[in-house]
């Protein structure tokens, strides 16, 4: 970086505007037809730049545009204090730096700003001394000039369409069903002919009646590519075309004419489903607000009047359901600290919209980051495993080792994959082996593996290393490689077999034998060696260590109701205690999450003459993996 050109104080005025600031500015009226897109050429891209810029056609006009002394003036009390942001506006809106200040001790904007110590004002002034600024010629009683609305988008060419329907598509539609119609897209009106040579439409439809395109997944119909146009009216009009950059460009240019400026960023999304729609949340539930809605895989984008736009997982949902009012239908999504009630202010489309997004809610794919998630970005399906086992299944032996039975392991896994959330895994009507290789399954089927397929390798290279300490080194540095949901999962694993093995006594399944089940599983090898094996083992043997997770167990000795003595000590295979403990409370403590029970819970633990009454209740299931070796003393 050549320091004399990048001072100091320039640094600190890109730093200080930030692109996002400066955007208000330069960005702040472009119209939909020129904004640019991921597939925008070299030449769209140098034409958007020169006009932002050199011509300033999108910026934001001052208040004070086209009265050159007023700007003058407002440059000169401006400079003298630290807003970057409303000098530039000044200047690129045709405010004069070289202007005189009527002070001959600081004559100029320039001097006057470095007068006051404001030394970014002072280095944004002198990099625009000699700039040709995007301004247009003004008199001197000039109105201010706003840019004007720009045109609407226009386009044009044939697609093939099917008869206008009052209900949603649900069975295919071959190709003999659509007919070769000439479509254009003019002041924004879309229009259908006959032909190309056709003066009379044979219908339209205005871009303010539009309230949904829904793109359909390739080959969904006769012809490859499709589109679907929902009207105000309850019509559904359902578009084709076997050239994929025609159908792109169709629905590109259909987007534009019916979303609003507000929501223009929505366009710039490689939407499945796209419009408006009526909802309230949870903070106001008096009136509704209008909305644009954007599903791009499993993530609704949303942006409300008069509020910024916001991402909704839709995969990370606590709940997702419909339900009737007196009015209407609405969809609830429920998220944490947040509810959304969707309305369904017209049916047709209302329809659509509740399929796909319980669709993009609901539907399993194959890797860890397409799963429906907790959220602590661990899937549902073992979490939830991971929970039933630890209520039922810890003390059962050959627990992971046993063979459930196959049908209804692949009815358990059928179930996850289509709505893993939904299934409640409940003892008596699951059985734990066909739980936990339920669970042995997903890992050993998923797509890209739990260490990732570019990694997986070299976790099983520092299964070979001899220095544990080099080697809990290098699983450190690995496990921070893995994406986010990975890890995650992986922590959670180790930490249940962690548990697991603590009852090896009781369930047969010590370090060694988990490791031999697991190690294939979760490496998705056949076995034929013990290196996945190792490491695995080294994961559990290691947890502590590798995931930085330090486990205290909290004696509290109760004497009276206004005194108590806490006696800590780190969580190892036995503890003695003094005779003089009366009432002992258990906890398992992590450093980053507090973990105190109840007075009721208390007087539970103060109250159990047996460990099974434990380990049907999952509150206390972190004790469990210690109280098996001690007793509680009275």
């Amino acid at each position: 970086m050549d320091k004399k050109v990048w001072t100091e104080e320039l640094i600190q005025v890109f730093l200080v505007l930030g692109n996002e600031r400066v955007n208000s500015f330069w960005a702040a009226n472009i119209p939909p037809s020129e904004a640019l897109m991921h597939s925008s050429c070299s030449e769209d891209r140098r034409h958007f730049i020169t006009s932002k810029y050199r011509h300033g056609k999108y910026r934001k006009y001052h208040a004070l545009y086209g009265n050159q002394k007023e700007l003058n003036n407002a440059l000169c009390i401006n400079v003298q204090c630290s807003d970057l942001l409303e000098t530039l506006s000044l200047i690129f809106c045709g405010a004069d730096v070289n202007c005189s200040t009527g002070m001959p001790t600081w004559p100029t904007p320039h001097s006057l700003a470095i007068a006051h110590s404001q030394l970014l004002q002072a280095e944004l002034i002198s990099h625009n001394l000699n700039t040709e600024l995007p301004q247009s010629e003004v008199h001197k009683f000039m109105e201010p000039v706003h840019y004007p609305p720009a045109p609407c988008v226009s386009h044009n060419g044939f697609l093939f369409k099917t008869a206008s329907m009052a209900r949603a598509v649900t069975e295919r539609k071959a190709r003999e069903e659509f007919s070769r119609r000439w479509c254009t897209l003019n002041d924004g009106t879309f229009s259908y002919y006959e032909s190309d040579k056709n003066a009379n439409p044979n219908g339209a439809i205005k871009a303010s009646e539009i309230v949904c395109l829904a793109v359909d997944t390739p080959e969904k119909h006769g012809y490859d590519f499709t589109f679907e146009l929902y009207s105000g009216s309850e019509r559904l009009y359902l578009f084709g075309t076997d050239d994929p950059e025609t159908h792109k460009q169709w629905v590109k240019s259909i987007a534009k004419t019916f979303i609003p400026v507000t929501a223009e960023p929505l366009l710039r999304l490689d939407f499945q489903r796209l419009g408006r729609l009526k909802c309230k949340d949870g903070l106001n539930l008096q009136t509704s607000k209008v909305g644009w809605f954007a599903l791009v895989g499993s993530t609704l984008h949303v942006y409300l009047v008069d509020s910024q736009g916001e991402e909704i997982r839709l995969r990370k949902l606590n709940e997702l359901c419909e339900c009737e009012t007196v009015d209407n239908e609405v969809l609830v999504l429920v998220e944490r600290g947040r509810t959304l009630y969707i309305e369904g202010e017209r049916k047709l489309d209302f329809t659509g919209w509740c399929s796909a997004i319980q669709a993009a809610a609901g539907r399993c794919g194959d890797t860890l980051s397409e799963q429906q998630l907790t959220e602590t970005d661990i899937p549902v399906i073992v979490h939830s495993c991971i929970d039933y086992i630890t209520q039922s299944g810890l003390t059962s032996e050959g627990i992971y080792r046993k063979s459930g039975v196959n049908s209804r392991v692949a009815a358990v896994c059928e179930r996850f994959r289509s709505d893993a959330r939904s299934l409640r895994l409940k003892e008596g009507e699951h059985q734990v082996d066909d739980v936990s290789n339920a669970l042995k399954r997903f890992f050993r089927e998923l797509e890209e593996g739990l260490f990732t397929s570019e990694d997986a390798s070299t976790w099983l290279s520092v299964a070979g290393m001899e220095s544990q300490r080099e080697k809990i080194s290098q699983y450190k540095l690995l496990l921070n490689k893995l994406p986010r949901v990975n890890k995650a999962t992986l922590q959670a694993l180790i930490n249940h077999l962690y548990c697991v093995q603590r009852f090896s006594e009781l369930n047969q399944m010590n370090l060694h034998n988990l490791a031999i089940v697991f190690g294939p599983t979760l490496f998705q090898t056949d076995g034929k060696d013990y290196t996945a094996g190792r490491a695995v083992e080294d994961l559990i043997e290691h947890y502590t260590l590798i995931f930085e997770v330090r486990l205290m167990v909290h004696c509290f000795e109760k004497q009276s109701s206004k005194n108590a003595k806490v006696l800590s000590f780190p969580l190892q295979r036995s503890i003695r205690f003094h005779r003089s403990v009366r009432t002992v409370y258990w906890r398992l403590s992590f450093p980053s999450r507090r973990n105190c029970y109840s007075q009721r819970e208390q007087r539970k633990i103060r109250g159990c003459q047996s460990l099974s009454y434990m380990t049907s209740n999952p509150v206390f299931q972190p004790q469990i993996t210690y109280l098996k070796q001690t007793s509680l003393k009275n």
